[in-house]
């Protein structure tokens, strides 16, 4: 196998990738709190992802990728303090927690078909996995790590020497930071939730029993909960945003090394935000919440544009957000897209990928994903002299990495972004009715769909929907 280089956060520097099991790469990434839409900088962290698993892919790898679906327990100050988030959003829309955990869940999915991501091989829910927390909370009160306080159990980090590893800050700074949301019954303002007894006053919708009483698990215990329970003796890789470093992931590798007394994941790979205007970082609690649906559907941008912008932007570098970079980027992929269909018009013969092209292209990409060098070498590879059979080849093969799907020949506007919301929500109701094999209620959905002037094409990868 070609060598691959990734950044590991945790070392602060590239290194030559080693699976634990030749040929074969276990990987978890942090998934969505389904409280809301995922906008556009949390969807940045999975294209990156994205291109990872690719690039592993293309080397010959098999891939196993776990990636968890935070239905409970995220708290609205993305610690241990506040109201759970769907809950609170359960309150203020009435609707109930399952209800919406499961629409935003589908939402998500959406989001990432329509940005040609490549679905994780292992959704995993929190509320489907508590008997596990519940496990690995045990293991830790067994070794000495957990405490009880008024509000739940908390592990103790005074305990877990090696807490700063990934952070690479000094434990005051630590303690600083998490100071925001002071709790005097902390025995360090490091320590964090493993599990949150339910508050007397009121009702949760979601809550277990437990050996310590009701409640719910801390939002950092899911991660470690499912990666040892799902990749086991396969915990290559962890990946998420450059914002879980210093809490998130930091709790996530106490939590589980204190456990299990083994290292967690030997490489933890991070990317840089998505900023606005003045370098503003995206976030839902800020006005600058941009959607796949308000910024790009809405304004009858192609996806694929943000993930061809997304490209040319190292993913450990910061990028920039405006209207004007994506209808620029819009314009680029047609350019590109055209380029390729001049090509195919003119292609014959099976042809070859060209070997030189390859190499130039393969070594980019196994050095840190560095995907706007991959971007330029197919260009270089359409304005070479190669003949058009092997230009054809060579591309194709390329997307293979980049999932740009240039061999689509319809224009966006011709499809996806014409269609209504409600043809959308019909069709993803429908998925839903065939993967619990309820093929009655699948084929009145389907009738449904076609009464409005719809078809829907069932295909391995999924469904995709055009107008009659």
């Amino acid at each position: 196998m070609n060598k691959i280089f990734l950044y590991n956060s945790l070392n602060r520097k590239k290194e030559e990738f080693q699976s634990i099991n030749p040929g074969r790469v276990g990987i978890y990434t942090c998934g969505p709190t389904v409280y809301n839409f995922a906008h556009i900088g949390n969807l940045r962290t999975y294209l990156f992802e994205d291109f990872l698993i690719r690039v592993l892919k293309y080397n010959d790898y098999q891939v196993k990728r776990v990636m968890n679906v935070t239905d409970v327990g995220h708290l609205t100050d993305d610690q241990d303090m506040g109201e759970d988030k769907i809950e609170k959003k359960s309150r203020q829309i009435g609707k109930s927690a399952l209800e919406i955990a499961s629409f935003y869940t589908n939402a998500f999915k959406q989001d990432l078909e329509l940005l040609n991501i490549i679905k994780p091989d292992v959704w995993l829910k929190a509320s489907e996995t508590i008997d596990e927390q519940i496990d690995l909370i045990k293991q830790l009160e067994e070794k000495g790590f957990v405490y009880k306080i008024s509000d739940g159990l908390y592990f103790d980090t005074s305990k877990f020497p090696e807490y700063n590893k990934l952070s690479h800050q000094s434990l005051e700074d630590l303690k600083e930071g998490a100071r925001v949301c002071k709790n005097d019954e902390k025995r360090n303002s490091t320590d964090f939730a493993l599990w949150k007894f339910s508050p007397s006053d009121s009702n949760r919708q979601m809550e277990w029993d437990s050996p310590w009483g009701i409640g719910f698990p801390g939002w950092h215990l899911e991660c470690s909960a499912m990666s040892l329970m799902e990749l086991k003796d396969s915990l290559d890789i962890h990946c998420g945003g450059m914002d879980h470093i210093n809490v998130h992931h930091t709790n996530e590798i106490a939590q589980s090394e204190a456990a299990t007394e083994k290292k967690f994941f030997n490489y933890w790979l991070h990317g840089a935000f998505l900023n606005i205007s003045g370098g503003k970082k995206m976030a839902k609690s800020s006005e600058n919440f941009l959607t796949i649906e308000n910024a790009l559907l809405k304004k009858g941008i192609n996806p694929l544009a943000y993930r061809f912008a997304a490209l040319q932007v190292h993913y450990r570098k910061p990028m920039e957000y405006s209207e004007e970079s994506l209808i620029q980027a819009e314009k680029g992929l047609d350019s590109l897209r055209k380029q390729y269909l001049a090509i195919k018009s003119n292609a014959f013969l099976k042809g070859r990928v060209d070997k030189y092209f390859k190499e130039q292209f393969q070594s980019a990409i196994n050095d840190d994903l560095n995907m706007p060098q991959a971007l330029a070498i197919l260009f270089s590879v359409f304005k070479s002299r190669l003949n058009p059979d092997d230009k054809l080849e060579t591309a194709k093969d390329f997307d293979k990495v980049l999932g740009l799907s240039l061999d689509f020949e319809e224009s966006f506007n011709n499809n996806e972004v014409e269609i209504p919301a409600e043809i959308k929500s019909l069709a993803e109701k429908r998925q839903i009715a065939r993967d619990e094999k309820d093929f009655s209620k699948s084929d009145s959905l389907r009738d449904e769909i076609e009464k409005e002037g719809y078809e829907i094409e069932d295909g391995p990868d999924g469904y995709k929907l055009k107008k009659k």
